[in-house]
């Protein structure tokens, strides 16, 4: 754990979120600003600073795939649809460096891409 991370105090259970499924490696939780109906934020437990580093441990990636689909399901976007994203850095739009996935649905979502 880091002790200046958010997520990773959220995880911790330091800082309240409103989770809405888990697991031994992962916490999915509401986002504080959400973008559509629904947005939930998937974490891994342990600390990954993005996507990257997600990717050097392939078992926790899968994990926060697995959860990022069990959330998906239990919202009831698998008719319909959903985006599952992973903003990687100060470009990209991370915000917290905490590796994080954002499973946005409940509306058509638009382009991917504003210009």
């Amino acid at each position: 754990m880091d002790n200046d991370c958010l997520f990773c105090r959220i995880a911790a259970g330091e800082i309240p979120a409103t989770v809405v499924h888990e697991t031994p490696t992962t916490l999915a939780f509401r986002d504080i600003d959400p973008k559509a109906p629904v947005h939930v934020l998937v974490i891994p437990r342990a600390h990954h600073r993005d996507v990257v580093a997600l990717a050097a441990d392939p078992g926790a990636a899968a994990d926060v795939l697995a959860t990022a689909a069990a959330v998906a399901e239990a919202e009831g976007l698998t008719g319909d649809g959903f985006r599952l994203i992973f903003n990687t850095g100060s470009h990209g739009g991370q915000e917290v460096f905490h590796v994080h996935a954002h499973v946005v649905g409940g509306k058509p979502l638009g382009p991917m891409v504003s210009r």
